[in-house]
């Protein structure tokens, strides 16, 4: 595996060694199941490294979408505290670094330096060779908790790999668990129904341990309120504890947040601001519901973290960046349509980026770029999306995962659909800004590696799209 935009060989050859790992994690079938992972293997491995993991208070969050970004907003709103904060997220979008950052109040991007992923990786191989089997996210966690440990963070915000039961990061026993928004996603590893989902989502829950939770369809909520009782822990819900709604939107995508729940009785004052919007800069009513979420989960970890107040709250939400969820790249002009980029990377968030795309923006035509991993319900993310399109190129970013553009062609005739395939997203993204015309709008989306592919090239591609249409504008005026 090759990694051109490093120059570091020594961290370079660190990342090999990670990636070495990957082989069993291609066998999909064992990727998440009891009968094939061993469920003590991350403390006994952790325990192995002086278990990291117990050295530093944590918030822990399990969900099928909406995760990334409560995580990232808790980690703001903490950092606008004056906390040293740890970031824990996966999968990354650009640079893999972006997956363990340590946030300060002087420094808000703090990804994991080089030298230190590699010194990690250093300590972490005098152990491998006593847990055979280990994978290669068992490992990666263990980096991150190492790093936060010896960073000696005020405390770490983990969002959870896959599924929450068997997961590695489920080691840590949090000062309170979240539950993002669940829907049925990984049914080969988590199950068919909402109820197997939310109960291996669940196995997060820690006796003693609060939990907050987003609002669910009822099958899923049931569960977590059994597991909840069964554990002896108060769950809060948002949606019935925590209300909100949706304030002014304003023209570069912010949008403010209302919470509209009554205040807190007793000593335990509110981090909301009940008289005062909360201006959020990412865009889409969803995200609203990840804010009350990370608000919610604040407020109960709040006993143990006594700086957290509503200015807090206000200053971090307000600075949260979470890059390639409904990011504008080109806002569009007289001679060029408008970019828009989304990882919407499953039929729920399809259908989020739908309602965006119906209510939000405004445009004469849609241009769909769309590229997907093969073991995703893609047909369940392109009924969403089909429907408001006038053209769509299918793409892929090259990755094992990936399904082919021709593949993807395909499913969208057998949906009715016209697409053309590109061979990968610079050709893709050539392809549609040739078809768009000024006040169109092209929004490219269906995976994360096909849109950090495609960040990490936009420079290059906006000077070589911009450059193009000059010079086609031109010919056309000489004519």
């Amino acid at each position: 595996m090759s990694y051109t935009h490093y120059e570091d060989g020594a961290f370079v050859e660190a990342l090999d060694y990670l990636y070495s790992f990957i082989n069993f994690e291609k066998r999909r079938q064992d990727r998440y199941m009891a009968a094939k992972m061993d469920a003590s293997r991350p403390q006994r491995f952790l325990g192995a490294l002086s278990a990291p993991y117990r050295q530093f208070p944590s918030i822990h969050i399990a969900g099928t979408k909406g995760k990334g970004s409560a995580a990232a907003m808790s980690a703001y709103v903490l950092r606008a505290a004056g906390y040293r904060v740890g970031l824990y997220t996966s999968p990354h979008l650009q640079d893999f670094r972006e997956r363990i950052r340590i946030l300060t109040p002087e420094e808000a991007d703090g990804r994991i330096p080089p030298t230190a992923f590699i010194n990690h990786i250093n300590h972490i191989k005098t152990v491998v060779p006593d847990f055979p089997n280990i994978t290669w996210f068992e490992v990666l966690t263990a980096v991150a908790f190492l790093h936060f440990a010896q960073q000696k963070v005020d405390v770490a915000v983990v969002e959870v790999g896959l599924g929450g039961r068997l997961d590695a990061t489920n080691v840590l026993t949090p000062l309170v668990s979240v539950i993002t928004s669940l829907s049925i996603d990984h049914t080969k590893f988590l199950g068919n129904t909402l109820a197997e989902i939310a109960y291996e989502k669940g196995g997060i829950i820690k006796p003693g341990v609060p939990v907050v939770t987003a609002p669910q369809q009822p099958e899923a909520l049931d569960k977590l309120k059994e597991i909840c009782a069964e554990r002896h822990v108060p769950l809060t819900i948002v949606g019935r504890d925590w209300q909100y709604k949706q304030g002014a939107v304003y023209d570069d995508g912010s949008q403010e947040l209302i919470i509209t729940r009554t205040p807190l009785t007793g000593n335990r004052s509110p981090l909301a601001d009940y008289r005062l919007p909360i201006t959020l800069p990412l865009t889409g009513s969803h995200q609203l519901e990840n804010a009350t979420v990370a608000i919610a989960a604040l407020q109960q970890a709040r006993p143990y973290l006594s700086n957290l107040n509503a200015t807090a709250v206000r200053a971090g939400l307000a600075s949260v960046q979470w890059p390639g969820r409904l990011q504008t790249l080109y806002p569009g002009d007289a001679a060029n349509p408008t970019l828009l980029v989304d990882c919407a990377h499953n039929p729920h968030s399809a259908n989020a980026l739908r309602a965006a795309l119906e209510h939000r923006y405004q445009y004469n035509r849609l241009i769909l770029i769309f590229g997907a991993p093969a073991d995703k319900d893609i047909p369940g993310m392109l009924r969403h999306l089909l429907p408001l399109t006038s053209g769509v190129i299918t793409t892929t970013a090259n990755h094992t995962r990936s399904a082919t553009p021709e593949n993807l062609a395909q499913t969208c005739a057998e949906m009715g659909y016209d697409a053309v395939p590109t061979p990968d997203t610079a050709v893709a993204l050539h392809r549609a800004w040739q078809l768009a015309q000024p006040g169109d709008l092209i929004c490219a989306t269906g995976s994360i590696i096909v849109i950090g592919d495609l960040l990490n090239q936009w420079e290059r591609l906006q000077s070589e799209l911009l450059t193009t249409k000059m010079n086609l504008t031109a010919v056309m005026h000489d004519v």
